[in-house]
């Protein structure tokens, strides 16, 4: 499937709107709110979650402008990556971890509309793709919805 610049924008903004408009007012307490989760995974908060939401989104736009990875992040699995952004942002604040997914996401807006034409539609692509702007936000966000709405009961 090729992709349209206007049809990738129209999905960003809308996992964007959806995922703000639950984490945007949330108190203290919310933001320590534990997802479910296996053992074998860090427990990632509300919090927690918004912060790999944000990497892996901020990871597209790197890609997107032919950025290197990181060195820290080079070679790294899926599980030690997702370590690694809980690591880095765990003892951080709601408010910072709120702030950057905003900045991240003018950020995704801003390189969206810079791309050359050719990165949406240049060749085959799975219908999700890029899955991390909003097919992934999207999952994430309902495993925050659950567990507040869990914690309610």
């Amino acid at each position: 499937m090729r992709h349209t610049r206007e049809e990738i924008i129209q999905r960003t903004i809308a996992a964007f709107e959806r995922l703000d408009d639950l984490v945007g007012d949330l108190g203290e307490e919310d933001w320590n709110k534990l997802l479910t989760r296996p053992d074998t995974k860090d427990p990632w908060t509300v919090k927690d979650t918004l912060a790999h939401i944000t990497h892996w989104k901020a990871d597209v736009v790197r890609k997107m402008k032919r950025k290197p990875v990181p060195p820290e992040e080079k070679g790294l699995n899926w599980t030690d990556g997702n370590h690694l952004v809980y690591e880095r942002w765990r003892e951080r604040s709601p408010q910072e971890v709120l702030a950057w997914h905003r900045q991240v996401h003018a950020d995704t807006l801003a390189a969206l509309k810079d791309a050359p034409e050719v990165w949406f539609s240049g060749r085959e692509h799975r219908p999700e793709w890029p899955n991390d702007l909003d097919g992934h936000c999207g999952y994430h966000r309902e495993e925050i919805e659950n567990a507040l709405k869990n914690s309610a009961k």
